[in-house]
């Protein structure tokens, strides 16, 4: 009788000790209730003890990575510019992580001084280029920042349920435009994020890709402004294992660049997936090569394209309208399979005019003018 009065209890009350370990949410970092001042390398582990942090201006030391890796809720708040020092080495030159931060760059500048890198080869050759100038990966949001010429790649986006806006990269120096005629793989925002991530009302005037979407899940590039010799709005080149799903490429204009709109596959890549994308209200001119590429043959351009990644749902909506050069082709689909492009894809929101008609291989396609 003992036995079975007790058991109940002992039932109940592991049932109740557990309940909280599968409930409760840890905070990632709980931060003091304090202002920090990050004036220099030296001070910022003291600097990011606390949950309002101020950043002067300052010269960062060469050869190492300004990470802030702020408290749960911290507001991060620019002064003063930040320049990062001619120095060779891999990079990245900085980072900010954390949760639901607030990040204000107030209009000032972060200076990666690659007027003083570029030689025209990039992350290929030449001078090591530190690379990103900068990486996004935190939550919350990220706003008002100036990221001036960047050695290599601009800002890289690996934070989830982050708002990026008012952000202007700048490839090119006020006296001559060094870095149209010699930066490479300088790209504006890079994207790796398990999502969501917005990129919105921001600026990049480089010589890559204006944007590349490398992995992710809901991202969404909205209301900015490409200019320069820049590779366009792209989404790859996605590699092996790789999944890119729910992508919104919505009231962007593009100016001058090689490519418009692009989706880039490796021609080897495999179990790989590119699903659900939708171009709605762009405005393109000045297009050089390709309006609209979709191609599975990178690193080779309509080269012969391998099967391994599966492109489907692709939807121009609304109004997308492209205008190309005379030397440029207006629509090029590069597809290894109608399995690897299946479906049928609904472009009947483009337009794009000038230039020459390329070729749609291996993909069916509905309505647009092109």
């Amino acid at each position: 009788m003992i036995f079975s009065k007790l058991a109940p209890i002992v039932v109940l009350s592991t049932a109740a000790l557990a309940a909280p370990t599968d409930l409760i949410k840890k905070p990632r970092k709980v931060g003091k209730r304090c202002t920090g001042t990050i004036s220099s390398y030296a001070s910022v582990a003291a600097a990011v003890e606390c949950t309002t942090i101020v950043i002067d201006a300052f010269a960062m030391t060469e050869g190492v990575t300004l990470e802030i890796d702020a408290p749960d809720g911290a507001t991060i708040t620019m002064q003063g510019d930040i320049s990062f020092p001619y120095y060779q080495w891999a990079g990245p030159l900085m980072i900010v992580k954390g949760d639901s931060i607030t990040f204000n760059g107030n209009g000032h500048s972060l200076k990666g001084n690659g007027d003083q890198y570029w030689d025209g080869e990039g992350t290929s050759g030449g001078s090591t280029k530190p690379a990103p100038l900068l990486r996004i990966n935190h939550s919350g949001t990220f706003t008002n920042t100036i990221i001036k010429n960047a050695p290599a790649r601009g800002v890289a986006i690996g934070g989830a349920n982050i708002v990026v806006s008012s952000v202007t990269v700048d490839n090119c120096t006020l006296a001559v435009a060094d870095g149209d005629s010699l930066g490479k793989n300088t790209d504006g925002f890079d994207v790796s994020s398990d999502g969501p991530v917005t990129i919105e009302s921001s600026k990049v005037h480089g010589q890559d890709d204006c944007l590349a979407i490398n992995r992710g899940n809901d991202i969404t590039f909205t209301g900015n402004t490409c200019t320069g010799p820049t590779h366009g709005i792209s989404i790859g080149s996605i590699t092996s294992d790789t999944t890119v799903s729910n992508v919104v490429i919505s009231n962007n204009v593009v100016t001058g660049a090689v490519n418009g709109l692009r989706i880039k596959t490796d021609a080897d890549a495999s179990d790989s997936v590119v699903e659900t994308v939708t171009y709605s209200g762009n405005t393109l001119t000045g297009i050089t090569s390709y309006g609209v590429l979709i191609d599975q043959s990178y690193p080779s351009t309509l080269g012969t394209p391998g099967t391994g990644v599966i492109i489907e749902g692709i939807t121009f909506s609304g109004t997308n309208t492209i205008s190309v050069g005379s030397s440029a082709k207006r629509l090029e689909i590069n597809c290894g399979s109608t399995s690897s492009c299946p479906g049928t894809w609904n472009l009947a929101g483009l337009t794009i005019t000038g230039g020459s008609a390329g070729a749609i291989k291996n993909a069916k396609v509905s309505g647009g003018t092109y």
